[in-house]
């Protein structure tokens, strides 16, 4: 079996080994000359019978090749050279490649006579992903296969970086099943690495229909429908962006572009006011069946009312109006000290204990159900502003107007929805970490995070490291959420 080494410097480049690894014969100087002189019959141009043209104008190379070998190396050569002997007896062959530039091809007709990929002036991992669509369409399976694992094993951070285009790369092909699903497992955790790239808009539609009937984007349904809406509009630039303004046709040209995407959007999963908000104005883009059903369901104001048989919640959805679970799973290995690019050793389920729109008077409230309740975290969206503000305590709540002492409590903050901008402060003054009296809500430090209810609230730097919103104002929250967080070990 062929085996591929690849490891990415930090220069980008990239250095592929393939080597015959059956019997552990890699090494074995009889195999190497049998490499050696394959590649010299293909350097020296001599008894050659075929010629491969390769590129596109102006780049076109041609390449003089021998039949017998590229007709037991590669299917693709061994179909084409079957089909031109049935047609002729020409003496020389003559094969035209346009889709692949003759820099690839030169490293993929080396690696066809040699067994070795010698990369030459192609050093980087864009250009093994072009290899890996170029072997592909020559039919080199076990190349294929092996660029996968490769890239996957050794060049993560990569492939990381250069998502949208990995991502949209693997689809063009079953063959690259390896590379789509390391894609979508890392969606799973992170879709903010797609749904807010810049080419999100640009991807095609069946990788937009891949993503969203996946169960396990962590993400709440009114999230995907709002990105499915973006990318439909970006498909459309002529479409006023005021709905108010959309004629039928306009109405016509949307409900046409997203009529294979709209099966696949959790509608019942929506609260009511999300459907009034989010789907009524759309209800002429969808199917009548579907927009009755949908208006029946949320007229009925019971849960169990909901329609049975629908697509099931998304995997791991958090019971928020603020956060969503890439924030849970960010805060998470906060609690854990971890670096945001580390693996997370343990997960941790948020169970919701107050949300203040729904549990009145806020304080008190807050005293009744957290107090003598530890591993806390409070969540806050700031009205006026797109802002998250939060802080996690990992001791008691109490009410005795006086200090508890905590070394592992932090404040943060979210720009935005996303998870990309944060601040993160930890708690410098240990013995002054949460403030417990019985007038206020969630009170870390001296005021560094301090909520007295909705519309009363400060945040000033004196007991954390670093201010979390840039004002010492009083400022009003929109929402308040208080999670109480259970630890649970990942295999």
């Amino acid at each position: 079996m062929d085996e591929i080494s690849v490891s990415d410097q930090t220069s980008g480049s990239i250095a592929i080994r393939i080597t015959q690894d059956d019997h552990n014969d890699h090494n074995d100087p009889q195999i190497l000359q049998l490499s050696q002189n394959l590649l010299e019959i293909l350097d020296e141009n001599k008894y050659y019978d075929i010629v491969i043209e390769v590129g596109n104008d102006p780049q076109i190379k041609k390449f003089r090749a021998h039949t017998l070998i590229l007709n037991y190396r590669s299917p693709y050569f061994h179909e084409i050279l079957s089909t031109d002997e049935k047609k002729n007896n020409e003496s020389l062959s003559h094969i035209k490649l346009p889709n692949i530039s003759p820099e690839i091809f030169q490293i993929i007709l080396r690696y066809i006579y040699g067994g070795r990929l010698y990369l030459g002036d192609c050093n980087n991992s864009r250009d093994t992903i072009k290899i890996l669509v170029a072997a592909n369409e020559l039919k080199l399976k076990g190349l294929v296969n092996h660029l996968q694992s490769s890239l996957i094993e050794n060049n993560a951070n990569w492939l990381e970086q250069n998502f949208n285009f990995v991502y949209q790369t693997s689809f063009e092909d079953d063959s690259f099943s390896e590379l789509r699903k390391y894609c979508n497992d890392l969606l799973s955790k992170e879709p903010d690495k797609l749904f807010n790239s810049l080419s999100f808009t640009s991807i095609s539609e069946n990788v937009l229909i891949s993503l969203i009937q996946s169960d396990n984007i962590r993400m709440r349904e009114t999230q995907v429908w709002e990105y499915v809406l973006k990318w439909s509009f970006a498909q459309n630039p002529d479409l006023p962006s005021d709905l108010t303004k959309f004629s039928k046709n306009d109405f016509i040209t949307l409900k046409n572009t997203l009529q294979y995407c709209i099966p696949f959007i959790r509608f019942y999963n929506f609260t009511s006011k999300e459907f009034s908000d989010k789907v009524l104005p759309y209800k002429k883009i969808l199917p009548k069946e579907l927009y009755m059903d949908l208006l029946i369901t949320f007229l009925n104001l019971s849960p169990n009312a909901r329609s049975g048989g629908k697509l099931k919640p998304r995997t791991e959805l958090i019971d928020s109006n603020i956060i969503t679970s890439q924030h849970v799973e960010l805060i998470s290995k906060w609690v854990d000290r971890l670096d945001i690019t580390d693996k997370s050793a343990s997960s941790y389920k948020f169970i919701l204990m107050l949300r203040e729109s729904r549990d009145e008077p806020f304080v008190s409230k807050f005293h009744e159900v957290c107090n003598n309740q530890c591993r806390t975290v409070t969540i806050a969206k700031v009205k006026g502003r797109d802002k998250i503000l939060g802080g996690y305590n990992p001791v008691e709540w109490k009410s005795d107007g006086g200090y508890s002492s905590s070394k592992d409590s932090f404040i943060f903050s979210f720009e935005g929805s996303s998870t990309e901008n944060y601040i993160l402060s930890r708690v410098v003054n240990e013995d002054a970490a949460i403030w417990n009296g019985r007038d206020y809500g969630p009170y870390f430090g001296s005021y560094d995070l301090s909520f007295y209810g909705s519309s009363y609230n400060f945040s000033r730097r004196r007991v954390y490291e670093k201010p979390i919103i840039d004002t010492e104002d009083l400022f009003s929250v929109e929402e308040c959420e208080i999670f109480q967080i259970t630890k649970n070990n990942i295999d």
